[in-house]
């Protein structure tokens, strides 16, 4: 496939590292992965928005350096803008745009060395626990091709998991980096609110609930990529503590004898897969056997006041996306701009009573004081990260069902568990530590106080020590 055979058998770290020693050159192992994206994604459909040229142009400035200096990244084909990178959202309203401004994100990551050469799947607005937008096409989970990486982040996922990259950008506005890396067999940490920063056009995404990080093979690279992202950016609404020392320090640091909560069975009551189940279960039987002490607990909270708070304020978000597409095209929403799922939502955040927007934040952050309480008798919330194993390619909740409530009903039978972490505003992370019979991946989510992401690197390294998984490989 490429001279630089060996690409896929680093993290980015070590991609980087060997770069720093001069093993092999940024071009080498930009080559490598393209040559990897052209052979995999006709099969996967992860990165349907190719930025090859892009890529050169931003080595050949020659003013690459950082602690991922020259490895490949891509981005997710949501809301973060690259100047001169297309975006689309995974909407046909989007549909031809090119970005006219670095989001201080892209500045951050671009400054850690990151070498951005494409954009990967999306459903329309990461509306989805699947990836599968009208206008791109749906990708696919390289353990699985008949199964779906997961949404909304699901192209970055399956794009890390087939070894096109070894760490991509994604976002979580529900489970959406949580979701894929447990679909895919990979780290991935929703930050803390305001941990990175969100700006320049916007303050925060969703009111806060949304927030955006990576996914990656590696714990270290999780960490190394948000100590080269996090804290606040001048203007910034507001922040969150910062941390008591680097990330990547963090990982490999005793993590004491910590205080577990195992929790199975969601609030909301919707059947559990035994898969799911067993992911979270034998990984607190890991825990035990390091030292941890693990008991069973659930948080209390309201989740019809969660979900309601989720979607009001998602639609509020959506109908702003969509008025401010809308005034730049100078033109009316047409019958087809949008899928049917994401049309009844526009509706529903176009024509709700402005009242209801406080009433959700006011729920919103009811429950994230009712979640710190938790947190004062445990560190870590052990938990799986959906109610079933990765689901089929076109298996509902689809975009194209009309009727809102019936969506939102067969997607909350899925994300039973990752939501409360968006609305908290606190870190929560999957980590891969579970295979199904038939070779799917089943992550287990773990959950922490807000702005404590340190203890979560610190017992997910543990555990990728214990029981290691950087080996395990798609068949792909």
């Amino acid at each position: 496939m490429t001279a630089f055979r060996e690409y896929a058998n680093y993290d980015g770290l070590g991609l980087a590292e060997l770069v720093r020693r001069k093993q092999v050159t940024a071009p080498e192992i930009l080559d490598a992965a393209l040559a990897r994206i052209a052979a995999l994604n006709p099969k996967v459909g992860c990165v349907p928005l190719r930025m090859d040229e892009f890529a050169r142009g931003q080595l050949a400035a020659g003013r690459v350096y950082g602690p991922f200096v020259g490895v490949p990244f891509l981005l997710k084909d949501l809301y973060l803008q690259v100047k001169g990178s297309p975006l689309t959202n995974g909407s046909r309203l989007f549909d031809g745009m090119t970005c006219a401004v670095d989001f201080t994100l892209a500045e951050r990551y671009r400054a850690a060395g990151f070498i951005f050469a494409g954009r990967t799947t999306s459903p329309e607005f990461g509306l989805n626990m699947a990836s599968e937008p009208a206008n791109l096409g749906p990708a696919r989970n390289p353990w699985n091709l008949n199964h779906s990486p997961g949404g909304s982040s699901g192209g970055a996922a399956a794009a890390v998991a087939a070894g096109m990259v070894p760490v991509a950008h994604a976002t979580d506005g529900g489970g959406s980096i949580r979701i894929p890396a447990s679909n895919c067999g990979l780290v991935g940490l929703k930050t803390t609110r305001a941990r990175n920063p969100a700006g320049p056009l916007v303050g925060e995404g969703w009111a806060s609930l949304s927030v955006a990080h990576v996914v990656s093979r590696t714990v270290r690279d999780s960490a190394a990529a948000l100590d080269a992202t996090a804290g606040p950016a001048e203007g910034d609404p507001y922040w969150c503590p910062p941390p008591e020392r680097s990330f990547l320090a963090e990982v490999g640091r005793d993590p004491g004898r910590l205080r577990i909560a195992l929790q199975t069975k969601p609030n909301n009551g919707v059947p559990v897969h035994p898969e799911c189940a067993a992911a979270a279960t034998n990984a607190a039987k890991l825990c035990e056997s390091l030292g941890h002490r693990v008991e069973e607990a659930t948080p209390q909270y309201d989740h019809e006041a969660l979900y309601d708070a989720l979607w009001v304020l998602a639609a509020a978000g959506i109908a702003a996306t969509v008025e401010m597409r809308l005034k730049q095209l100078g033109r009316a929403l047409k019958p087809d701009d949008l899928e049917p799922a994401t049309h009844a939502l526009y509706r529903k955040g176009a024509t709700l009573p402005i009242w209801h927007y406080t009433r959700c934040i006011n729920a919103v952050h009811a429950i994230g004081r009712q979640i710190a309480a938790f947190y004062r008798n445990y560190d870590v919330a052990s938990t799986p990260v959906t109610a079933n194993p990765p689901l089929p390619i076109g298996a509902r909740p689809n975009m194209s069902e009309p009727d809102w409530e019936k969506y939102a009903a067969e997607l909350h039978r899925q994300i039973a568990f990752t939501p409360v972490y968006n609305v908290a505003g606190a870190p929560a992370m999957s980590v891969p530590l579970h295979w199904t019979p038939t070779g799917l991946p089943v992550g287990v989510q773990l959950g922490a106080a807000y702005g404590n992401e340190a203890v979560l690197f610190r017992l997910a390294a543990q555990l990728e020590a214990a029981q290691p998984w950087f080996a395990k490989r798609p068949p792909l």
